[in-house]
């Protein structure tokens, strides 16, 4: 059986996804069989295995980090919030059903034996497991039905190592009062504190870190300063979605930030591009002048699509696809791009019935069903019309994850896909309107930017249109700087942290 260490945070965004990467990559670098885990994910960005099953892509970039395929092994409970209230439940990879908060709360022990199962699965392909834990291990009204923090150390006897923000500020409180929090065999289970995001000479701390130690009796096995890695993020705490247009760009993307948006990492591949900006936008003011416009995925369609009704989005994206501004949408964007959204058994809305009219750009329409479509597929443009013509017959993979089933003009299908895994014959896929300068797009591929030369091909077109070149940009293989990316990550977490003390922990696990 692997040997296992936990990673937990004494708050959220503290970086225990970033720590579990680096270990990751780290072990892998050493030449151990490596497997991240985490019992529990709540996040709107999920991805979609081999096998269908859908997981949340945090553990997706550790995967790759250990230099192993994703399985939903690695996360066998997925919790994709549907309102302020509730999630969708997801179980090894499978949606069972919508649930309110208090009654996932009741029921979320019963999954012990699925969580349990997976983890053993991959114990046993491994020789260190490392465990990300979720929020906090200190929250208290929690602690009694907790299958993620504590609750799963006790499960894996796993040892732990907490780390703290020091960029939030109060860092020594938050790490002590979590400690105290901790019933006194949890107190016991962590054997070391790791600060993070720490800007300035550790000299300085050095003072704190010695009280604390003392206070605390676990010693501060390392300060990891503010990196400069570019690692895929969790949801929507990422700092990528606050960015504003930068003042060189050449080519400027807005996509809409939906309140309920979903794998937003979809777009992160433009970012690669020297001289584009991409950024996300919630208003009418901030949407401003764009090259293209995307409107993304989201877990409710109609709500969003609403909620952009409400705020004048709607009105601004009209006007600018009539007007030749660019417009593409992914998976629930794809949708509303459509003339109508009728939802009979309220999957979608929560309304039974309900048929919403799209925004009426694609001429298409979608139903939405209960079953859930989760797949990877392939696939290559058809005879793409337009701005985006030297897209055409390029070959692309990616993955779908919705409930709808959308009615198509197939003389206009954007693509033609099939399943990776499933033997079916290739069908039409996705919408494309090019007439009077409208210019608009959409598909249920996510993923579909990651193709060899795609976002590099909508970059060229959209400058194209300026009077601008390729020459004038730099491109970066996408797959190349990932893999280096988790290098340079590797390397930093390396210099900050003693890593013989952490094989030490990892070796000597819980028994004293």
């Amino acid at each position: 059986m692997a040997k296992a260490i936990m990673i937990q945070g004494t708050m959220s965004n503290a970086g225990k996804s970033l720590v579990t990467a680096a270990l990751c990559r780290i072990f892998h670098q050493d030449g151990k069989r490596v497997n991240p885990f985490k019992s529990q994910n709540m996040a709107l960005n999920s991805f979609i295995t081999a096998e269908g099953a859908e997981m949340g892509r945090a553990q997706v970039v550790q995967a790759e980090a250990a230099g192993v395929k994703p399985s939903v092994l690695m996360n066998p409970i997925l919790l994709k919030p549907t309102s302020d209230s509730g999630s969708q439940v997801i179980v090894n990879g499978v949606a069972i059903g919508t649930m309110p908060a208090v009654e996932y709360y009741k029921y979320k022990t019963k999954l012990i034996p699925d969580i349990m199962k997976a983890y053993n699965t991959l114990a046993e392909q491994s020789d260190i497991m490392v465990i990300e834990g979720a929020g906090s291990p200190a929250e208290i009204n929690l602690k009694a039905q907790d299958i993620v923090n504590m609750g799963m150390a006790k499960m894996a006897k796993s040892p732990v190592l907490l780390v703290a923000d020091i960029d939030r500020g109060g860092v020594f409180a938050s790490i002590y009062g979590t400690l105290m929090l901790l019933e006194p065999e949890e107190r016991a289970m962590v054997k070391g504190v790791i600060i993070n995001k720490f800007r300035g000479d550790v000299s300085i701390l050095k003072p704190g870190l010695d009280m604390l130690e003392e206070k605390t009796g676990i010693p501060v096995i390392g300060v990891l300063p503010m990196m400069n890695v570019d690692i895929e993020d969790e949801d929507s705490l990422s700092e990528r979605l606050t960015q504003v247009k930068s003042k060189n760009a050449l080519i400027d993307i807005a996509v809409i930030k939906f309140p309920r948006m979903s794998n937003f990492t979809d777009f992160n591949v433009f970012e690669l591009i020297d001289g584009v900006s991409l950024r996300y936008v919630k208003s009418t003011e901030e949407l401003g002048n764009p090259d293209m416009i995307i409107l993304p995925g989201t877990k409710n369609t109609i709500d969003d699509l609403k909620w952009m009704r409400q705020n004048g989005l709607e009105t601004a994206v009209l006007h600018k696809a009539n007007n030749g501004t660019v417009v593409f949408g992914i998976c629930g964007g794809y949708q509303m791009l459509g003339r109508s959204l009728s939802d009979p058994f309220g999957y979608d809305s929560g309304h039974a019935g309900s048929v919403t009219t799209g925004m009426a750009l694609l001429n298409t329409e979608t139903e939405f069903v209960e079953k859930k479509r989760t797949i990877q597929m392939k696939g290559h443009f058809n005879r793409v019309e337009g701005i985006f013509s030297g897209l055409s017959g390029r070959e692309f993979y990616g993955y779908e994850i919705h409930s709808g089933i959308t009615r198509l003009e197939e003389t206009k299908a954007l693509n033609t896909v099939e399943p990776i895994n499933e033997k079916a014959e290739p069908f039409a896929e996705g919408s494309q309107t090019v007439r009077s300068g409208m210019q608009v797009y959409g598909t249920y591929i996510h993923g579909i930017f990651d193709g060899e030369g795609i976002a590099a091909k909508i970059v060229e077109a959209l400058l194209a249109r300026k009077g601008l070149s390729m020459d004038d940009v730099k491109v970066i293989d996408y797959q190349e700087y990932k893999q280096h990316q988790y290098d340079l990550l590797a390397q930093s977490v390396r210099e900050h942290l003693d890593m013989e003390k952490v094989y030490a922990i990892v070796e000597k696990g819980l028994d004293e």
